[in-house]
């Protein structure tokens, strides 16, 4: 399927060749679509199903005793919908205004009612030419400092003809002219747009276009545990303690010395081994060396010839891996961050291979496997084993790999984000420091902080930003949401998306929907991971800080989260406030991976 979508008890979706199918319950009609013409654009309620026609625009139903075909959207073109249980809303093409119907919406069920809302965008305002031309009105829509493009699968929107509500503006549809205007610009920008394309793969590729390094610093709310969090808490429920502040370090020297020792450029170039060495490191990439499994592949522990211990990742291969292009993708893009990137809390590269249909990439070996392992393998049930279960190791852990996200973000030419940030990718070495691995899907990040992406979102359910899965946005906060993720794991030892111990039917929970709700109520106790024990008299405001600075990185929207700047200072801070005297910490043989 290349598409699908959810209703109540029934799904649809297109299938790779464009055509619509529907599964589940058919008890109102809400399977069978009317045929003739293709639609686009679906939107399923509890027993019904709408979606778009390519060829008007117009929003056909189906399902549902024929409470959703509304007279009042007839000859309205519509740029996108969506449905609740019981009623549908769309964003009309005239006017880009919200109108709504349903049983759900009017007692009648078939009057449609606009909302009183200003002209909804129905797309983003961008400064680049576009390729399939624009709309109309897009440059009062951006407030004359943008455009917003046509989506080139879809038709011209056409006006509507059904009167529009008095607070929004009429556009009529573009003349002939203005068409053939818009298509002489849309080709003129088209060609503008692929000498850009080339000259940006130019300077990458050379390095010419970077003189300097931009680190970009942006306020963030102030956390203040005093009182109560505006528009979340009542003055009743103000959380314990002493006031915290998510602080700016504006200082570019001290940013520096605090993510330590780093360069862009690798002075060693990896090094290029034979599938022959490899097969031979790996006893033939036997089972019993076997260790985890990253963005492309399996995981080997291996012993060069030369006798280093590294882990080997081996892209799949054989008749399971049919998409061979995601392979080579996600191979040739950690070998190409990986190559360039230096930093004590990422995973080095040792070298790669590349033969025929194999692709192969060398790390150094992390003794102490994925911090994952460490929070959720079954051995780790009792407090005594397992070396992170002491606030101050856990918190360091966090620091560390939120210094080397930082290094992305900040100091990589150009940024760099991982966009799939979790425990698993958290690694271990001999001495328990942190390092981010696992690059398969990392991107450059786009030079607008709210820039839509062309590829379709991509990570690991539990951690994806939900901004970035809804909305295609993507920004340097999308990995802030995965680490504010990999805290509440830390502060909780829950897994990111877990079955709840206390409802019978193993329910899935969310730990953001588990944990959030209470720190912000001023109960962190409750959450908190029983195998550590309860904090010190230092390490209570540590954690506390830690559980607040989680609290901000997964909201909702990614201009409310803090930058990694900012987190790196206030785990810092957390780290510094721990108290030395922690007991014994011993450890336990339990079987951890590496990824």
């Amino acid at each position: 399927m290349s598409s699908i979508v959810a209703g109540g008890q029934h799904v649809c979706g297109y299938n790779l060749n464009g055509s619509l199918i529907c599964k589940g319950n058919n008890s109102s009609g809400q399977l069978s679509p009317p045929s003739g013409g293709s639609f686009s654009k679906l939107a399923l309620g509890l027993n019904y199903s709408c979606a778009i026609r390519d060829s008007n625009h117009s929003v056909v139903c189906w399902g549902g005793g024929g409470e959703y075909s509304s007279n009042l959207t007839l000859g309205v073109s519509f740029e996108s919908i969506v449905s609740g249980l019981d009623f549908v809303c769309g964003l009309s093409s005239g006017n880009f205004s919200i109108i709504c119907w349903g049983p759900g919406w009017s007692s009648d069920g078939y009057s449609g009612v606009y909302l009183p809302l200003p002209s909804i965008l129905p797309g983003p305002c961008v400064q680049s030419s576009c390729s399939c031309g624009i709309y109309p009105d897009s440059q009062k829509l951006c407030s004359r400092s943008g455009l917003i493009c046509l989506p080139c699968s879809s038709p011209s929107p056409s006006s509507s003809t059904v009167s529009p509500p008095p607070s929004p503006s009429v556009s009529s549809s573009p003349s002939k002219p203005l068409r053939r205007g818009l298509l002489a610009f849309a080709i003129i920008g088209s060609v503008g747009a692929f000498v850009g394309i080339c000259t940006i793969v130019y300077c990458l590729y050379t390095g010419v276009c970077f003189g300097r390094k931009k680190i970009h610093n942006s306020v963030q709310p102030t956390i203040t545990r005093t009182g109560s969090i505006p528009g979340h808490m009542s003055s009743n429920n103000s959380p314990p303690s002493r006031s915290s502040t998510i602080r700016r370090q504006s200082s570019r020297a001290m940013r520096r010395q605090r993510s330590g020792t780093s360069s862009t450029k690798h002075t060693e170039r990896a090094d290029e081994f034979t599938f022959s060495e490899l097969a031979a490191a790996t006893n033939e990439f036997s089972l019993e060396n076997k260790i985890g499994a990253g963005s492309f592949g399996v995981v080997y522990r291996a012993k060069l010839a030369d006798g280093r211990e590294v882990a080997i990742k081996r892209g799949e291969t054989g008749p399971k891996t049919k998409k061979f292009q995601e392979k080579e993708s996600a191979f040739q893009s950690e070998l190409a961050f990986l190559s360039r990137l230096h930093h004590k809390h990422l995973v080095r590269l040792v070298g790669y291979c590349e033969e025929r249909d194999e692709r192969l990439l060398v790390y150094e070996y992390m003794k102490n496997g994925a911090l994952y392992d460490h929070l959720h393998d079954e051995k780790n049930l009792e407090k005594s084993c397992s070396f992170v279960n002491s606030w101050k190791i856990r918190i360091k852990i966090a620091l560390d790999a939120a210094r080397g996200i930082e290094y992305l973000h900040n100091y990589a030419v150009p940024p760099i984000i991982h966009r799939d940030i979790k425990s698993s990718n958290i690694l271990l070495d001999e001495n328990w420091t942190a390092r981010v691995s696992d690059f398969g899907l990392s991107l450059m990040g786009p030079e607008s902080e709210c820039e839509f992406w062309p590829l379709k979102p991509a990570g690991t359910v539990g951690y994806i930003d939900p901004e970035y899965y809804g909305l295609n946005v993507l920004t340097t906060k999308n990995d802030v949401y995965g680490l504010g993720v990999v805290l509440l794991e830390l502060l909780t030892g829950k897994k990111a998306i877990f079955k709840s111990e206390n409802d019978n039917g193993g329910v899935p929970t969310s730990v953001v929907d588990f944990a959030v709700p209470e720190i912000m109520a001023g109960e962190l106790g409750k959450i908190l991971d029983r195998r550590v024990g309860p904090p010190e008299l230092n390490e209570s405001e540590a954690v506390e800080l830690v559980a607040y600075t989680a609290m901000h990185c997964v909201n909702l929207e990614g201009k409310d989260r803090p930058t990694m700047t900012d987190i790196v200072a206030n785990l810092e801070r957390s780290l510094a406030l721990c108290d030395d005297s922690h007991g014994s910490i011993s450890t336990c043989s339990i079987s951890i991976g590496s990824e």
